[in-house]
């Protein structure tokens, strides 16, 4: 197969940033993507509706002429959150979804949640108006390996909060481990799981062998190999419970390259061209439309999207820039170690 044709894709977990940086990764997403789910870890976060109305009128006014793109909104769960104005925020359609950062967790996580109780009654205000909530799934406790807190994470916070809001929907964001995919694909009630396109293409090898490459360096980690082998089992398998969502995530070069780099991997240029790669090596291109445009939606309660794509393979690589320059510095794009032969044409 040399040809591909798919509907347009979404991507279902998005950092934009904002001011400068938001001006210059935005058209990246939006020359592929019709939609996104937009993270609210900005600095102060996208707490209240007005924050998000406030965000999204900026998001709007970095589009590229002609541009095509609808920005999905988030909320970022706090523990002194209004259940009032969240109820009011999706009636009025202005967002798609909550998140749910436990405190410390990953950048700009500080204003998440420690006390999970203290959100107990958001989350059943969610369950009962039916609004999703999007989490990172990871424990902070600094005496859990980094390595399992995704695991741990599912026993003693997933599970139980889930238990205690049956109706809730849930998105368990970023799958690194195959704890975390067996748990979805098993469990009972309204749950997804995203899943990158970086952690389809490392594991934590490419970390840390041979040098330390900060580029690769993300939150949650990248886990073992087996870990990765089943990402792609459940990105490829047709399960409508696991979807796109890239987690692009872009930092300057400074600030990923400093005695204390920051966590992300900036995808969204070349994601599909990625996962064309992934999924042909898993004999699974036929697979490709259902994870990156039809299950998404579905578990969002959204209608696809009617334009399509084309993904051609070509005889030589697709070529990228190393790096985006934006006005707060140069970004670089992630590198996934080998060439790409598929292109959106």
């Amino acid at each position: 197969m040399t040809s591909l044709r798919l509907r347009r894709p979404d991507d279902w977990h998005l950092h934009l940033r904002d001011g400068a940086m938001l001006e210059a990764v935005l058209p990246e997403t939006a020359r592929h993507f019709a939609r996104a789910i937009i993270m609210p870890n900005l600095v102060p976060p996208v707490v209240r509706g007005s924050d998000a109305a406030a965000y999204r009128d900026r998001i709007l006014a970095a589009l590229p002429e002609g541009a095509d793109f609808t920005p999905l909104m988030t909320l970022y769960l706090t523990e002194e959150t209004d259940a009032r104005d969240v109820a009011a925020a999706h009636a009025s359609g202005l967002i798609t979804a909550v998140k749910l950062y436990p405190a410390g967790a990953t950048t700009n996580s500080a204003s998440g949640v420690t006390d999970f109780d203290r959100v107990r009654g958001v989350l059943e205000t969610m369950a009962e108006i039916g609004l999703p909530l999007c989490i990172h799934g990871e424990v902070t406790d600094p005496q859990v390996d980094i390595f399992d807190r995704e695991q741990v994470f599912l026993d003693t916070v997933l599970d139980p909060l889930r238990r205690a809001t049956p109706g809730l929907t849930v998105t368990l964001e970023h799958v690194t481990t195959s704890h975390g995919i067996d748990y979805v694909a098993d469990a009972d009630g309204k749950i997804a799981g995203t899943i990158t396109t970086h952690h389809l293409m490392i594991n934590r090898n490419h970390i840390l062998a041979g040098g330390i490459r900060p580029h690769y360096y993300c939150l949650p980690v990248a886990k073992r190999n087996t870990h990765q082998q089943a990402l792609r089992r459940a990105a490829t398998s047709g399960n409508p419970r696991f979807f796109l969502g890239t987690d692009s995530a872009p930092h300057t070069d400074p600030n990923k390259e400093s005695a204390c780099g920051c966590a992300g991997c900036f995808t969204a240029t070349n994601t599909l061209s990625c996962l064309a790669h992934v999924f042909e090596e898993e004999n699974a291109l036929d697979q490709l439309e259902g994870f990156a445009s039809l299950h998404g939606p579905a578990h969002y309660g959204l209608p696809p999207n009617t334009d399509m794509i084309t993904l051609t393979k070509q005889a030589t690589p697709v070529t990228y820039p190393a790096k985006l320059e934006t006005g707060d510095g140069p970004v670089t794009l992630f590198d996934p170690g080998h060439p790409l032969y598929w292109a959106v044409t």
